[in-house]
């Protein structure tokens, strides 16, 4: 039994941050019910890559949901919606900021009729502030907080991380939220709002590069692989290729020297200690280089990890998916689909748990899949009502979706 199985979520989310969220909490054994609207969740659409029907995108955040079908703007749908609010613990929803107002389904309306739910709004810039009523997307939200000025070479182009680091992130920090708020509501019985927006994520998680900024008045730049605050951390150039190594303290950066033949290095005041080595970074950088370069990669990797200092390859996806630490910590689930057969999915970093591990729950659901299932088993909306609901357009079944 999962650590969440005795929680229900009603998710109006879509894209990523907000699916990203409820997978965690269906991946723990919540029962989530995802609403979509006619045409499904706008990542059902984003790709190739597909995996049949499916886009690997709406793949990588919705499974373990059950899919329904409710035009809200239906009157009859808006009600559905408030009856299911009703019996949820969660709820979580990504709308630009007054929009559910307009249906009645937005925060002060739900809590009525449900006062121990816990409503979560995930938008581009909160529910305050001047920029509140503005869209917010990953891309847009990198560069606007920081993440893009401190990536990249320094003397190239600001650059956006590869993934969508600020909606993963706001997906991660809307979790934490909706479980803090769970764990109150079980004190003081009250349920409440959690409004996260991938502007606030953007700027709490440029932690020590923001607090730098902090504490000198000087914003950051960027300094591509190095790290701003601990040398050497960085990628380094052996004969045939590129590998990671870091030494974060003194002793560490003793073993480093001693490894490459340098073994006078430490002495120098130079790169006596952290501070001094920040400060010189770019000589010591070419120091070690032109040692490293005169050797392969699997030489350098494998004196160095006897030594005990941290280095790694630099892996493609792939490398790292089929790495033997990966097949050993279940990085990728297997997943039965009932149109797509066997599906690979990424695991939960939450498996591990020792007695309520996270686990894939089900396949993420077809469009529509579930309409009737929930309409019958959570509201007890019969087969004559529910046909002619569909009738009407107000929901869709699987059938009716494709």
């Amino acid at each position: 039994m999962g650590a969440l199985s005795d929680i229900t979520v009603l998710d109006m989310s879509r894209i990523l941050a907000g699916p990203f969220g409820t997978q965690i909490l269906a991946d723990m054994g919540a029962t989530v019910w995802k609403v979509e609207s006619p045409w499904g969740d706008d990542t059902r659409g984003w790709g190739p890559p597909f995996v049949g029907s499916e886009s690997a995108y709406y793949l990588s955040a919705n499974r373990g949901k059950k899919s329904l079908i409710v035009n809200l703007r239906d009157a009859r749908g808006q009600d559905i919606i408030r009856r299911l609010a009703q019996k949820a613990d969660v709820l979580v929803e990504n709308f630009r900021v007054g929009n559910l107002k307009r249906y009645g389904l937005d925060y002060e309306a739900i809590s009525e009729i449900n006062p121990g739910i816990v409503y979560a709004s995930v938008t581009g810039f909160g529910q305050t502030g001047p920029r509140a009523e503005e869209p917010g997307y990953d891309a847009a939200l990198q560069a606007m907080t920081g993440i893009m000025s401190v990536t990249g070479e320094a003397e190239g182009r600001p650059t956006k991380v590869g993934v969508a680091w600020v909606d993963i992130l706001t997906g991660l920090t809307a979790t934490i939220g909706i479980l803090a708020a769970l764990h109150e509501r079980a004190l003081s019985g009250k349920g409440q709002r959690v409004d996260v927006s991938l502007f606030d994520v953007g700027i709490a998680s440029m932690a020590n590069l923001a607090h730098s900024y902090l504490a000198t008045g000087v914003s950051p730049g960027r300094i591509g692989n190095a790290h701003p605050q601990v040398v050497p951390y960085q990628d380094f150039e052996a004969s045939d290729g590129f590998f990671m190594l870091a030494a974060n303290n003194d002793d560490q950066f003793r073993r480093l020297c001693d490894v490459v033949g340098l073994p006078d290095l430490p002495d120098d005041d130079r790169f006596r200690d952290n501070a001094a080595r920040v400060q010189n970074r770019e000589a010591l950088a070419s120091m070690l280089n032109e040692k490293i370069g005169a050797n392969s990669r699997d030489h350098w990797m494998s004196a160095l990890q006897a030594a005990g200092i941290t280095v790694t390859s630099i892996n493609t996806i792939e490398d790292a998916l089929e790495d033997a630490q990966a097949k050993a910590r279940r990085s990728v689930w297997e997943v039965d689909h009932p149109a797509l057969g066997s599906v690979r999915l990424l695991g939960s970093a939450l498996q591990h748990l020792s007695r309520t591990p996270a686990a894939p729950q089900s396949h993420p659901p077809m469009l529509g899949e579930h309409t009737e299932e929930v309409l019958s088993g959570a509201l007890g909306i019969s087969d004559e009502e529910t046909s002619r609901l569909i009738a009407d357009g107000v929901v869709r079944g699987a059938r009716r979706a494709e």
